[in-house]
């Protein structure tokens, strides 16, 4: 009677600091919250987007408890007013029509975005595509067993990650703002922009759903053709053009806006990457008027031979190719360019400009190498012939601020 009274209590006493120790985990206070207030965030979303906020229980499900509102300003504000919640987390959703800090014009698609908070001392708060992407992978932390702190740190890092970054004490991603001076604020701009990058809304929704599902139980970005896309898109961003984009909506919203230094983390992330860089542009073997010479395997060519400079551009996308450091000729007529416009040749700097007229066209010119010997033709047999020059070529896609790509070409006689 005294050992099975001895293990009842034993019993007890385990369960009973197993819930203290639950309820230390995932603390649930209920809460009253007489204003919070935020932004929605991709570039800026518009006047009308809707917004939802969700109570979810002890156990991170959404009771059926839920509070509306829009955002009803030209500055993507929106606003709830007394709140009354049985824990202090919830789930946030907005969507709704938004301003693409790439191209600098409202996308034709609307978006939805989330992100999940715990209340506790906040005022304000964010939803922008770094909360978004937590949401999937916290729900798993949490269903294993990790506090809300922990999966929120946690779910953040592991997103960092996939775009080579680490930053220590980072702010909570509701936090962040892209309107904002800072380096936290600075990261989130990055990320979003590469997101964001030369797509169209629908391919915009299907990649955030396909990383979404991907980090969903390991935290690691597995699928190497999605890392691909982001580097690939990275490469072609053009930061200035972003950040004036982003100035120009925010001076039109009457919002004072001091954009941070984003571009830096677009390079690192570029610079540093392990995932394989494939290229927006495509860059065909050959083309109408012969081999082509963008064609990234092409290295060695033959002089006074006619080839094609050509290229694919994806829908919305620009290209500027840099020659530099030899002699060539490319062909006005009879077989003029098609879709490129070009500098002059500088004949001191040996140096030429050739970008795409329309974006989201082919590309195509005909052109051909001289050596500096000046040989016609038909080369004469005399003792200084030269046999051989370079020519270096740089990719700008989109013009972006740095070549995406680069290499030099040998010309042979």
């Amino acid at each position: 009677m005294k050992i099975s009274r001895l293990l009842t209590f034993c019993v007890i006493s385990v369960v009973l600091i197993s819930c203290e120790n639950d309820e230390i985990l995932n603390k649930t206070t209920p809460v009253f919250i007489e204003k919070i207030e935020g932004t929605v965030q991709k570039g800026p979303f518009l006047n009308g987007t809707s917004i939802t906020v969700s109570e979810l229980n002890a156990d991170f499900i959404q009771t059926g408890k839920v509070f509306n509102t829009q955002i009803a300003d030209s500055k993507g504000n929106f606003q709830f007013d007394r709140l009354e919640l049985s824990t202090q987390y919830v789930e946030l959703k907005a969507t709704g029509f938004y301003f693409n800090e790439i191209t600098g014009k409202n996308s034709r698609s609307q978006l939805t975005l989330y992100a999940l908070s715990d209340l506790s001392d906040k005022s304000s708060l964010n939803i922008n595509l770094l909360s978004h992407l937590e949401r999937d992978r916290m729900f798993y932390l949490l269903s294993s067993g990790l506090s809300f702190n922990e999966a929120k740190k946690q779910a953040q890092k592991e997103i960092l990650n996939i775009f080579s970054f680490e930053m220590q004490d980072m702010l909570e991603s509701e936090l962040l703002d892209i309107s904002k001076e800072g380096e936290d604020n600075a990261v989130l701009l990055a990320i979003s922009s590469i997101i964001q990058g030369n797509r169209t809304d629908a391919e915009l929704s299907e990649l955030l759903a396909n990383i979404s599902t991907d980090i969903r139980e390991d935290g690691v970005l597995d699928n190497l053709t999605l890392g691909s896309e982001l580097l690939n898109h990275a490469k072609a961003l053009n930061t200035s053009m972003v950040r004036e984009n982003l100035i120009s909506k925010y001076s039109e919203m009457g919002v004072e806006a001091s954009i941070p230094d984003f571009q830096k983390y677009v390079s690192f992330f570029s610079d540093n990457s392990s995932f394989e860089y494939t290229g927006l542009v495509r860059f065909p073997v050959e083309s109408d008027y012969g081999n082509n010479i963008l064609n990234l395997d092409v290295t060695t060519l033959k002089a006074y031979t006619w080839y094609s400079l050509a290229a694919d551009l994806p829908e919305g996308t620009e290209l500027k190719v840099v020659m530099k450091g030899g002699i060539w000729h490319n062909e006005i007529l009879p077989n003029g360019p098609i879709n490129w416009n070009f500098s002059l040749y500088d004949q001191i700097e040996e140096v030429q400009t050739f970008t795409s007229r329309e974006p989201g066209k082919a590309c195509d010119m005909r052109i051909k190498f001289i050596l500096p010997d000046g040989v016609p033709q038909e080369p004469f047999e005399w003792p200084d012939l030269i046999d051989s020059d370079t020519v270096t070529l740089e990719y700008f896609v989109n013009m972006s601020d740095v070549p995406s790509q680069e290499k030099t070409i040998i010309i042979e006689r």
